[in-house]
């Protein structure tokens, strides 16, 4: 086995702290909140050394002449901006959240628009490629729920029937949202105990 002693290091802690969650000891409890205030700490250390890591990269690429490094600029100028702004100003300054905000928000809905193109896209492809019951199935699950959370059926809220079996269907999606967030549970359990009995050791290297 690699590392031994990192491994015995993160079976034993892992072990602490998921028992302390089960067994109410006053000191088993005290070692877990200072084992889980130590993760936070080097995970904020990590984000910094991601950040200096991503600076001296776009520095690299913009100092490169043989690369286009416009981009790279509009990164780093963006970057100490933000950086001094918030250093002088202090991340809870109205203004400074209202011109973060203000930034961030037309950024992640363009990120979504290109991501509605894609699984547009994506869809197509998967109806082109592969023909079958399903592939029926789900276009037209598709069509329907496109129509339902779109203008055309507002006329159907004067109808109390109709309104009903709209607000039943539009209910559906969080069935398979919930289904995604079980999934995502289950494989984060299945990674932690993989982790615990040293099967998977991602610190090792």
């Amino acid at each position: 086995m690699k590392a031994p002693l990192a491994t015995g290091i993160a079976i034993a802690v892992g072990l602490i702290v998921l028992a302390g969650y089960f067994i109410p000891n006053p000191n088993l409890q005290n070692v877990r909140v200072v084992l889980l205030n130590w993760s936070i700490l080097l995970a904020a250390v990590a984000s910094l050394v991601a950040i200096i890591n991503l600076v001296i990269n776009h520095f690299r690429k913009a100092a490169n002449k043989g690369q286009p490094r416009v981009f790279s600029i509009i990164v780093l100028i963006s970057f100490f901006i933000t950086f001094l702004a918030g250093i002088i100003l202090g991340p809870s300054n109205d203004q400074f959240q209202h011109v973060v905000t203000n930034i961030q928000v037309p950024i992640e809905s363009t990120l979504l628009a290109v991501l509605s193109v894609s699984l547009a896209y994506a869809a197509f492809l998967f109806v082109r490629q592969r023909t079958g019951w399903g592939n029926t199935v789900f276009m037209v699950s598709v069509v329907i729920f496109l129509m339902i959370n779109s203008w055309y059926l507002v006329f159907g809220q004067g109808f109390p029937i109709l309104e009903e079996i709209v607000s039943v269907i539009q209910k559906i999606p969080l069935a398979g949202s919930r289904g995604i967030l079980i999934g995502i549970a289950l494989g984060s359990l299945v990674t932690g105990l993989r982790i615990l009995t040293g099967i998977d050791r991602p610190y090792s290297g």
